[in-house]
């Protein structure tokens, strides 16, 4: 028996829409990971860019369960000496570009390199509900009916 391995024709991509209202970073954060990545199909090929086009809308009404909004902590490096910055999940999300939260969150569950900064092109998040995206038709994906810890409970 031969091992399967996709060749690039037979790839085929989608386009999903994910609504992040309400939704944890962490768990959103790996169901997008999986979708990029492709894992979700059963033609996965490791080597290859299987996953699916990823849209999330409404990133900056995501949710960080515990203390974690108040006390997480965010560092950039400025690239000069000494040019270490960091901010609180609070600031970002409450800041100018809210997205970037979601967005570190799932490239840090994906393993690095060359396909997995192709794949990352692949992911497009928006703070607000609107997205210019609407010419692909994506298809919706309900995440918190996937399972009820998606969404923050009480």
């Amino acid at each position: 028996m031969k091992t399967y391995s996709a060749r690039p024709a037979e790839i085929e991509k989608k386009w999903v829409l994910i609504d992040a209202d309400g939704l944890v970073v962490g768990r959103l954060a790996a169901l997008i990971a999986t979708r990029l990545r492709g894992k979700h199909k059963p033609s996965y090929t490791p080597h290859m860019d299987m996953g699916d086009n990823v849209i999330v809308i409404n990133a900056e009404k995501v949710v960080l369960t515990g203390n974690k909004r108040n006390s997480k902590t965010y560092y950039r490096h400025t690239g000069h000496p000494g040019g270490i910055k960091e901010a609180k999940a609070d600031k970002i999300l409450d800041g100018r570009f809210p997205e970037r939260v979601l967005e570190a969150a799932v490239k840090r569950m994906m393993p690095g390199g060359p396909l997995t900064r192709a794949q990352m092109s692949n992911l497009r998040i928006y703070g607000g509900s609107q997205h210019p995206h609407e010419a692909q038709q994506p298809t919706v994906v309900d995440v918190k009916g996937m399972n009820a810890k998606n969404s923050l409970r009480g």
